[in-house]
């Protein structure tokens, strides 16, 4: 577990541009104890103060939480506020000379005042009109430069005038000029705005506003995601559902993940979590399908604190693991079933990103008996983590005849996925052209190395020709004899 806690290396070579509204979030803490004497608002004692990055700056957290090298294009006022703002990126390590100076307006700022965990009222300093012509030629002109060298750009619109249409043209042209990917947090109802991005993270509320269709159910979601592509040209939708997770939406099958988070106790920057995550694993070239599960793991860590917290180190190290929705007390998890291949193979690239070496076996697993864990504990002792494909009902049926499974498959996935040697379940089968063979499964997870039990020779596997075609090992395992489910099963006729 330490070692998967750690930032994985290949994020140190990440280069990230955000483009958007930077903020300065002014927390003013204190007590109440009395209401004021001319009129009835309470009287907050104030004890500290807190000045933290908000907006785009939100993202730049995040991303240096996850130790991306980060650069940032916004604007700010020459006013205290704006020299703040260039501070704390300073302080992050973030080059704050690429930033545009506005004359026409005051740096954002947006002022809490709280008191334990009640925030009594909120100022925003803030002028929301698109920025003047001198000050968005100017920032256009810093875009190659600050482009250069860069894996993936962000843009964090949060509608405060920064990213204007000719910004956000100019951003994608010279983005996709260069091969580069643009990820979009968007704002507003007109996304053809960001035409040309090569992905946007809208939440369900955002998407139906924009497509105006209704985006409730799995189907609604594709449905709207897939007529916003249409009309943008944006090549992929990333649907930020809250408690339902996420879901991603390309000219690929469309895929799910649930929300991860055990609890919730804050859901303020999540956004920001997720698009830098989503960016940061982009520009290092991370499959896009596995680097929206790392995401949406990343959120589920963050959401359960308190307040706008971005990325640790130590989150991330977290959400690798895949403990996000983990309480603290817990020590034991179940591998998850999969029915759905495609999420189960984001699942093995996450390993395999991770340097994991991933095993694949399968088997009917009617009855379990020691032969069975005694083979399973063996196969995942040579490998990182152990997948068992699991034979459906119909299949073993058409296997073993009438009367097979004795357990259906829900319950021998359930039984299978409590092993500690099983890390993940995958069923197949349920397609009678498939011969009950596990072809199919195999070309959909491409494990590294397939384990078979038995005394075959490896020319007389089927499957055999599918993992030595794209370079993984197969290996023969000896079975325990006198240790099967059939004759399991005919023990238990003869005693009944």
């Amino acid at each position: 577990m330490s070692e998967s806690r750690d930032i994985p290396p290949s994020l140190d070579k990440a280069q990230v541009l955000v483009v958007g509204d930077l903020m300065l979030d002014h927390y003013v803490y204190g007590d109440v104890r009395r209401l004021a004497p001319e009129g009835p608002v309470p009287v907050l004692a104030a004890t500290h103060e807190e000045f933290i990055l908000g907006g785009a700056g939100g993202v730049v957290a995040n991303l240096v939480g996850l130790k991306v090298n980060t650069r940032v294009l916004g604007m700010v006022a020459g006013d205290p506020a704006g020299g703040r703002i260039r501070s704390i990126l300073r302080s992050q390590g973030v080059d704050d000379t690429t930033l545009t100076e506005a004359h026409d307006r005051p740096s954002i700022v947006k002022m809490r005042f709280v008191t334990g965990t009640q925030m009594l009222l909120r100022v925003d300093h803030e002028s929301v009109s698109p920025l003047d012509s001198r000050a968005e030629a100017d920032l256009i002109t810093r875009i190659p430069q600050v482009l250069k060298d860069c894996g993936a750009v962000i843009l964090s619109d949060y509608g405060k005038g920064t990213l204007t249409a000719a910004v956000i043209a100019a951003v994608i042209a010279a983005a996709r000029q260069s091969g580069i990917p643009v990820l979009v947090d968007p704002k507003g109802t007109d996304f053809t705005i960001y035409r040309g991005a090569a992905l946007i993270t809208p939440n369900s509320q955002e998407l139906a506003a924009a497509t105006r269709l209704p985006t409730v159910t799995d189907v609604e979601i594709i449905t709207a995601a897939q007529s916003l592509r249409q009309s943008t040209g944006i090549a992929a939708v990333v649907a930020k559902r809250s408690e339902k997770g996420m879901s991603v939406i390309t000219d690929q099958p469309p895929v799910h993940f649930t929300a991860t988070a055990s609890y919730v106790r804050g859901v303020a920057g999540a956004g920001d979590t997720v698009i830098a995550t989503l960016a940061a694993l982009l520009a290092v070239s991370v499959d896009l399908v596995v680097a929206v599960d790392l995401a949406n793991r990343a959120a589920g860590v963050v959401v359960q604190k308190p307040g706008t917290t971005p990325l640790t180190p130590e989150d991330w190290g977290v959400a690798m693991a895949g403990d996000g929705a983990a309480d603290e007390a817990e020590t034991t998890r179940a591998a998850p079933v999969y029915h759905d291949w495609s999420a189960a193979r984001a699942q093995i690239d996450l390993w395999r990103a991770q340097g994991l070496r991933v095993g694949f076996t399968n088997g009917c697993f009617d009855i379990l008996h020691y032969g069975h864990v005694n083979y399973l504990n063996r196969a995942r002792e040579r490998c990182d983590r152990l997948v068992v494909g699991l034979n459906s009902d119909a299949s073993i049926t058409r296997l073993k005849g009438a009367g097979r499974p004795v357990h259906e498959e829900l319950s021998r996935g359930a039984v299978m996925a409590a092993l500690g040697a099983v890390d993940m379940v995958a069923i197949f089968g349920d397609d009678p052209a498939d011969d009950d063979k596990p072809i199919r499964v195999i070309e959909a997870l491409r494990p590294d190395i397939c384990f078979k039990g038995g005394d075959y020779k490896v020319e007389d596997l089927p499957e055999a020709a599918v993992v030595l075609g794209y370079g993984g090992i197969v290996e023969i395992m000896p079975l325990y004899e006198g240790h099967s489910t059939t004759s399991a099963i005919r023990k238990m006729q003869k005693t009944a």
